[in-house]
């Protein structure tokens, strides 16, 4: 399973109610964040710990009883500080479209002449209390199945939702910057794309350079203005993330995984594991069973 296969592809929710909830703690496969993007929007509820995350340009720290919001298409991965987190992913097209009143609003989300502020403020009491409450009542139903019964809730929830970002005006009008600033980021998604799909192959920093229209050097310079890494710490990193979903989801050896991944040789692995992890792929999944 890809993560930007996962974020664009995946259908999260049913076609009917697509909305998907996750509970993110230190053991799930997806715990670090690799950067990544979806025509959902997002929120992410911080439980507990901090959550530092990227969007497009914008570095946030966000910390218990925090509720970021995500923007459609925008590029966002975080690194997680003992942070306990929680997902909400939404197809707010699907959702909020069907009535005629919403249109308008939502219109103009998705023509980009708005977007919505990152992080919700906490004085905005029934903001954070429609929140909270979808948050909970979300956790309370995990399956997706049980959600049948609580749809009419859910769907007041996100309405009441998107109804008090409009209405107190949390969000900003789309400048000429932000617009350059998304230009700028549209330049890096074949590269994450490709990555995403061919990490388990040799890649070199001259063919992700091609891809994204510039030379090397300038590449490498871009890239860790928007991605806080250099283009191959990043491939490393993101391999050992995959390595370490498939520790967790597979019965393959070390070895075999080091090789699905991308890394033909098996101490290179570890070695590269244990820099990124700070220990041996075998620790990891001993502390996995210990907890």
């Amino acid at each position: 399973m890809h993560y930007l296969d996962y974020n664009e592809q995946k259908k999260h929710g049913t076609d009917e109610f697509p909305v998907e909830y996750y509970f993110v703690t230190e053991k799930h496969p997806r715990y670090n964040m690799p950067f990544h993007w979806h025509r959902e929007v997002e929120m992410i509820r911080i439980i507990s710990g901090y959550l530092t995350i990227y969007l497009d340009d914008e570095e946030i720290t966000a910390g218990k009883g925090d509720i970021l919001f995500i923007n459609e298409g925008v590029v966002h991965g975080g690194i997680p500080d003992n942070c306990i987190y929680e997902c909400v992913v939404l197809d707010s097209r699907i959702l909020l479209t069907q009535l005629n009143i919403c249109r308008k609003y939502i219109g103009l989300m998705f023509s980009h002449k708005i977007s919505i502020n990152s992080l919700f403020p906490k004085d905005n009491e029934q903001l954070q209390r429609t929140a909270f409450s979808l948050f909970d009542t979300l956790k309370n139903n995990e399956d997706v199945n049980s959600y049948t019964e609580n749809e009419m809730i859910i769907t007041g929830k996100i309405f009441e939702i998107f109804g008090t970002l409009f209405r107190d005006h949390i969000y900003q009008k789309t400048m000429d910057i932000r617009q350059s600033g998304t230009k700028k980021i549209s330049l890096i998604k074949p590269v994450l794309e490709y990555i995403d799909q061919n990490y388990d192959q040799m890649i070199s920093l001259q063919k992700l350079a091609k891809l994204s229209g510039m030379t090397p050097k300038y590449f490498c310079h871009y890239f860790y203005t928007v991605i806080h890494r250099t283009p191959i710490d990043y491939l490393n990193y993101y391999r050992i993330e995959r390595a370490c979903s498939l520790l967790y989801t597979s019965d393959l050896s070390v070895t075999e995984i080091g090789f699905q991944c991308g890394f033909n040789d098996s101490s290179y692995f570890i070695k590269t594991f244990k820099k990124y992890k700070g220990i041996t792929p075998k620790q990891y999944l001993g502390k996995d069973g210990d907890t």
